[in-house]
């Protein structure tokens, strides 16, 4: 089954938690401090494997989940980092935020690596927190919660050449005859459903990857037929090849349909005009094919024509050599959301840059919303009393106190942190 869009979730382990604990060795008076780190949670992590060509095994599995760090020991020993979990994905991968529409990252070659979701930080144990006035602290960090978000997956196939055209035009049987691919064939609309690859080798050993596209249709840009499920894939290859049926067995004009695809293609991305591209006259072993040939090279003088039959193989091997000379001559094409991510239209987080703090009142209660006090409230055991009084100090340090003054907050109200409830003194 061939499967080119899936819609996953993933989460980065969480940070094992610090601990309490004391030096007791014989002979060590006064051994202090000695709680160890937790372990830092594994990432998720996205990595090409070039067997693979579907997206399909992520149909049966959705939800993914990095091992945990574990938690610190006494002695100052450090827990175990969490594994990562590494997720296989085909060639030609691309990876957005479902929720924000980021786009994350492109997966083109073999080995090529994309982290989705972070491990979080393992938790301080409390040999962190000593100091010279406060030689014997009863605190300890939780470990940090791993990222967590839902990634959207988008295949697009890797290929040298694409067959594009309308439905029924012979491209699954050029693909057969000019490969080992096993397509269906069939006298019927689209027979082809999903991309069909297929490498063609020359007589000295040189070869070049081929995929014949779903059929075009007039409006697919607009997602008619098969719409965008089609033009996506396009994009990847390097050379284009319009398969035309030169004896309009459909009874559709050859020239009208050149014109048609090339709009659509246009409509769809500006930038696949400059794709170099070959018109393949197929079917050349049917009536009329000679006297409508004739007119195509009328209406398209400039255009690089072989006339060619899939059936009867009829001038494939000049069509092939053609085609692998204009392979090597075209760079690999990068995809749009790649081109447009690089380093200078990254946002650079600076101090200057800091989200601002958010106070508003919701059914009675103070909602406080920020990423870094909401993190300090995950990592904070209130069990601890020294723990409740650094929290108390981080707060009035960071000036949440006077802020929530300044939107009202009396002693005794009740304020909220992520899933945090507490009462506020003043």
């Amino acid at each position: 089954m061939f499967v080119d869009h899936a819609v996953i979730y993933v989460k980065g382990g969480n940070g094992g938690n610090g601990i309490v604990s004391w030096r007791r060795e014989k002979y060590v008076p006064r051994g202090g401090p000695a709680g160890g780190d937790g372990g830092r949670g594994g990432d998720v992590v996205l990595v090409v494997d070039e067997g693979l060509r579907t997206l399909v095994d992520f149909r049966y599995q959705r939800h993914f989940k990095a091992k945990s760090g574990e938690p610190g020991g006494p002695a100052n020993r450090h827990g175990a980092d969490g594994e990562d979990l590494v997720i296989k994905v085909p060639p030609g991968t691309l990876v957005r935020d479902r929720d924000t529409g980021e786009f994350l990252g492109d997966l083109v070659r073999p080995g090529d690596r994309l982290v989705v979701a972070r491990g979080g930080r393992g938790g301080r144990g409390n040999a962190h927190f000593a100091n010279s006035v406060h030689k014997a602290p009863e605190i300890a960090e939780k470990g940090e919660p791993g990222e967590e978000r839902v990634i959207e997956l988008e295949l697009r196939v890797l290929a040298d050449v694409g067959l594009v055209g309308y439905p029924s035009v012979g491209k699954s049987t050029l693909l057969r005859a000019m490969t080992r691919a096993e397509p269906k064939v069939g006298a019927y609309p689209f027979t082809t459903l999903h991309p069909e690859l297929g490498v063609v080798e020359l007589s000295d050993g040189r070869s070049f990857v081929m995929a014949d596209l779903p059929g075009l249709i007039e409006g697919a840009h607009e997602g008619r037929g098969l719409g965008h499920q089609f033009l996506r894939h396009i994009e990847r290859t390097k050379v284009l090849v319009h398969v035309i049926d030169m004896a309009a067995v459909d009874g559709r004009d050859p020239v009208e349909d050149y014109r048609i695809i090339e709009d659509e293609l246009a409509k769809y991305r500006a930038e696949l005009a400059d794709r170099p591209r070959v018109v393949a006259a197929n079917k050349m072993d049917l009536p009329d094919a000679q006297e409508n040939l004739a007119r195509f090279r009328a209406a398209y003088p400039d255009l690089e024509v072989y006339p060619i039959s899939g059936a009867t193989h009829q001038g494939l091997q000049p069509f092939a050599e053609r085609l692998y000379e204009l392979v090597q001559a075209t760079p690999a094409p990068t995809s749009a959301e790649a081109a447009s991510a690089d380093e200078s239209t990254r946002k650079v987080y600076r101090l200057a840059d800091e989200e601002p703090l958010k106070i508003w009142k919701e059914d009675g209660v103070f909602v406080v919303e920020h990423p870094e006090i909401e993190k300090l409230v995950q990592m904070t055991n209130f069990d601890q009393y020294d723990a409740v009084k650094r929290f108390q100090r981080i707060m009035k340090l960071r000036g949440v106190d006077d802020a929530l003054r300044a939107h009202g907050a009396k002693d005794g109200d009740v304020i909220r942190i992520g899933d945090m409830v507490f009462d506020f003194v003043d």
